[in-house]
């Protein structure tokens, strides 16, 4: 995992080569004070060497100014390193999301989603400035700092550095502790983003029900498990300072009795034992330093991690020669087809059972039937969101798995009863069907759907904002952009999922004259349980949890005074 870490460096390595010799220079700028501190006390002060003193803290200044200037550098574009591996990141996450199958997003809350590819980028981000940076501006302070000492007194630092690997053994046994509970937090905070997700996308039932109240008890209670998890996390993180601290402290009274006592026997002098100190001081910085950015290193791993996991995840899967079909012509087979959406037992949950049908091309069939039967599941199959456990599915003869998704699905429009639009504007949304479409084209497809008129009373136009998921739109309305879409993207194979059942009845007629034009010479797919809509349908065929109930024509069905003409009759009873 940390080679695939260091790897997000590499199309930035001059800009990150910069930052750190910079911070090289900073080291080296902190390392040269306690030499010119020790010559001012030992030297230049005891001997009134007025010009040296003077020289000296001249250059003192020059240092800290570039040393300012290096910092600058470092805070910058240091920060923008940081940025940049974030946005790549934050690119690659969603590449990966483009390609995970559908029964990941079955299974996974939106808010959590955008945890992984907001907040947890953003810790990221600032390990990837601050980490390397400080571990290597920590390193050199570290044995820059070793080697002075032991030129002062090789047996005074011996006695020192004896306190490190106590230090060292405390932070590796905090370590374990930290990842938990900091990966802990990770996770609530994601809660917290999947319920405001959810809160926020059903504002108007949460009002319409009058549910605010319970909405407001469902966002405290996962407020409070993320701040019992924070407050884990802090006390970890609290015991870790604490301890590291009490070890330094103990470490500098250590390094005052030694150096006393080394002092007093003649083995240093005075400017040598301040040199010590300051070396010391610049020894604990660095430590100091690492225990401060340790959060933000577990908080950068932890997040990093997640990260990790979704990019590690199973794609779509692609046969590796599968081939570019073009234009198909729809002549769909369903041969001895079995599924089941993921379960985590070992009981039977198929939804289709051994179902074999064939659809001629250019014809419409329609499925009707109970819920549970199948319908919505045969129009998923077929544009491969999910893959069929048993059996296959072709297209003029050919195996769906044995062509590439991409060429499979341009060969497929689909409407389906819960429109989804973009929030941008209507020829955004059309143009959805085919991107390179020119506007006289989206306005064609816009007419063919019935909506161009209505579009033209607008005071922008198609340059009309739909708003988030198109609230600004009435369902017939967006209904009929979504067939603009599919117009636009012109395909052999139509599928229409429910595509009125949430209308009324005279945007009903309207919407059924549209797709009925749209169904002309293209082999259609038809979920419906308005029976009303699928009269004209060349086939009709019955679908319960046990397979095909009965099939044919309207008329052929209701002959046969079966389930088909129960469900008819109950729905015009009157």
């Amino acid at each position: 995992m940390i080679r695939k870490f260091i790897s997000y460096y590499k199309p930035h390595w001059k800009l990150f080569s910069i930052d750190m010799f910079c911070s090289l220079l900073v080291a080296i700028c902190d390392l040269f004070y306690p030499i010119i501190a020790k010559n001012i006390i030992n030297d230049y002060v005891p001997n009134q060497n007025i010009r040296l003193l003077v020289v000296w803290s001249i250059a003192l200044v020059v240092i800290y100014i570039l040393k300012a200037i290096l910092n600058f550098i470092i805070q910058y574009w240091g920060h923008i390193v940081g940025v940049r591996l974030q946005a790549d990141m934050r690119q690659d996450l969603f590449n990966k999301l483009q390609r995970l199958p559908f029964s990941y997003f079955d299974s996974t809350k939106t808010g959590t989603v955008m945890s992984r590819l907001v907040n947890d980028l953003m810790e990221v981000s600032e390990l990837a400035h601050h980490g390397p940076e400080n571990v290597f501006i920590s390193g050199i302070m570290l044995i820059g700092s070793f080697i002075m000492l032991a030129n002062i007194n090789l047996q005074l630092t011996i006695i020192v550095f004896l306190v490190v690997p106590l230090i060292v053994i405390f932070a590796s046994l905090m370590r374990n502790n930290m990842t938990r509970t900091f990966k802990k937090t990770r996770e609530k905070v994601a809660e917290v983003n999947a319920n405001v997700e959810a809160s926020i996308a059903g504002i108007r039932v949460t009002r319409a029900y009058t549910c605010n109240t319970h909405e407001i008890q469902k966002f405290k209670k996962v407020n409070a498990d993320y701040q019992a998890a924070r407050a884990e996390s802090y006390k970890v993180m609290g015991q870790f300072h604490s301890g590291m601290n009490l070890m330094m402290d103990i470490l500098y009274v250590i390094v005052l009795c030694a150096g006393g006592v080394f002092f007093f026997n003649g083995k240093i002098d005075v400017g040598e034992f301040t040199m010590f100190l300051l070396y010391i001081n610049n020894f604990l910085k660095p430590i100091r330093n690492l225990i401060a950015i340790y959060e933000q290193i577990q908080n950068g791993m932890t997040g990093f991690t997640r990260f990790d996991e979704i990019m590690n995840m199973e794609e779509e899967p692609e046969k590796e020669n599968a081939i570019e079909v073009g234009e198909l012509k729809g002549n769909i087979t369903f041969d001895h087809v079995s599924f089941q959406y993921t379960s985590n037992d070992d009981e039977d949950h198929r939804v289709i059972k051994d179902l074999s049908l064939h659809i001629e091309q250019g014809k419409t069939v329609a499925l009707v039937g109970p819920s549970g039967g199948g319908k919505t599941t045969i129009c998923h199959l077929i544009p491969r969101f999910y893959e069929v456990d048993e059996g296959s599915i072709s297209i003029d003869g050919i195996d769906i798995t044995d062509m590439t998704r991409l060429s499979l699905r341009k060969n497929i429009g689909m409407v389906a009863q819960d429109v989804f639009l973009f929030n941008g504007t209507i020829r955004e949304n059309i143009a959805y069907g085919r991107l390179d479409a020119t506007d006289e084209e989206i306005m064609e497809a816009a007419k063919k759907a019935n909506i161009h008129d209505y579009i033209m009373t607008l005071d922008e136009g198609y340059e009309t904002n739909v708003g988030e998921r198109g609230v600004k739109l009435s369902g017939g309305q967006k209904q009929r952009i979504s067939i603009a879409r599919v117009f636009l993207k012109n395909p052999a194979i139509l599928i229409l999922d429910e595509a009125t059942s949430a209308l009324d009845n005279a945007t009903e007629m309207l919407i059924q004259q549209s797709l009925e034009k749209l169904s002309e010479g293209r082999t259609s797919v038809v979920v419906a349980h308005r029976l009303s809509t699928i009269k004209n349908a060349d086939e009709i065929i019955v679908l319960t949890k046990d397979g095909i109930e009965e099939r044919g024509t309207h008329e052929e069905l209701l002959a046969n005074n079966g389930m088909y003409a129960s469900l008819y009759q109950y729905q015009f009873r009157e």
